[in-house]
């Protein structure tokens, strides 16, 4: 059993799927994409194709994270929707075969972009990639969960309320040292949540632009990736997200922000243009209390990164500047302080 990060066993790998997948043929080689800190992806090329294998780190996990049997539920759920994702065939759960649970997917032809600002295209494919991230999301947030099999995919009651006990329980199993600003926030957030408002959406988690995997030369999301922390929650919570690399400066790890950037020149949005052709789509007004969502969405980006720097510490981190990314955790709490300072509402 391998207990190798970037490494498989091909060999054994390579017999296993040609018994649990049709049409699998080895032999195969397998190799680690770069970025991402999470679950370590692979390109597998072998004798009967390309396909993605999505492992969980080996090692010690904390609870409920890497949860790589849910990103294949999720991904086969929308096989048929509006929502664009690759196709999946088998979700391996025995350790014994690479030394964790994966799923293997296909692998899909197009262009990921990192940087948030897309330098590599013009001002007319940049809005267009913005606007059918807008409509991706949209979409997303459309989806009937019953219909396509997802209405037991998360916990009832307020999603806020639970994601804050959820991350803040997080943040404590990797907290390394004290952090003023993350204490803070974490009891504002408590003190201010909004009333339940009962909307509930299939949430993707994690959706930015480096999660999009466009098509070779046009504007159109061929594929939403990396489902790990998606749930049934409050759709609100995506697009604040999302809206956060607006007001984020440089880049935190992987993910990159336009803080600073004058998004007029280059065809980018503005949160409040985002925002307002997002409440088009759905068909809404407007939306009430933007700081708290914004706010939830720098705390819970700092705990993901507060867990991404105790994995680096345990040493068990996928990717290897992972021990970097925990000094970024208390300038996302000032930021989220600042954001609701912005509002005239003090922490």
């Amino acid at each position: 059993m391998s207990e190798q990060i970037d490494s498989l066993d091909e060999a054994l790998l390579a017999s296993y799927l040609s018994q649990q997948v049709s049409g699998f043929e080895g032999p195969l080689t397998a190799t680690k994409f770069a970025g991402g800190q999470s679950n370590p992806t692979f390109k597998i090329e072998a004798a009967s194709g390309t396909y993605v294998l999505r492992r969980q780190p080996p090692g010690k996990l904390l609870k409920s994270a890497h949860a790589v049997d849910r990103e294949y539920r999720v991904i086969k759920a929308l096989a048929n929707s509006e929502v664009p994702v690759a196709g999946v065939y088998h979700l391996c759960e025995d350790p014994s075969v690479i030394g964790s649970m994966f799923y293997l997917m296909e692998y899909c032809d197009g262009r990921i972009f990192w940087d948030a600002a897309i330098p590599e295209v013009d001002n007319s494919q940049r809005s267009a990639m913005y606007d059918e991230m807008n409509r991706v999301l949209a979409a997303l947030h459309s989806v009937n969960i019953d219909a396509v099999g997802l209405s037991d995919y998360g916990k009832p009651g307020n999603y806020f309320e639970r994601q804050l006990g959820r991350w803040s329980s997080q943040y404590r199993a990797s907290e390394l040292q004290p952090i003023e600003a993350m204490e803070q926030l974490m009891s504002w957030l408590q003190q201010n949540m909004p009333a339940d408002d009962g909307r509930i959406a299939l949430s993707h988690g994690d959706f930015r632009l480096d999660n999009m995997m466009f098509h070779p030369t046009e504007p159109r999301v061929i594929a939403v990736l990396d489902w790990e922390l998606s749930t049934l929650g409050h759709p609100f919570a995506d697009l604040a997200y999302q809206c956060m690399q607006l007001r984020m400066p440089g880049k935190v790890g992987s993910m990159s922000g336009l803080m600073g950037v004058d998004l007029g020149a280059l065809g980018i949005p503005t949160e409040q243009q985002y925002i307002a052709r997002y409440c088009e789509r759905m068909g809404l007004e407007g939306i009430d209390n933007w700081a708290f969502y914004l706010a939830f969405s720098f705390f819970r980006l700092a705990a993901i990164v507060q867990g991404v720097a105790k994995r680096a510490a345990d040493g068990n981190a996928s990717n290897r500047n992972a021990a970097k990314v925990g000094a970024f955790v208390g300038p996302m709490a000032e930021l989220a302080l600042g954001v609701i300072k912005q509002q005239g509402r003090q922490p």
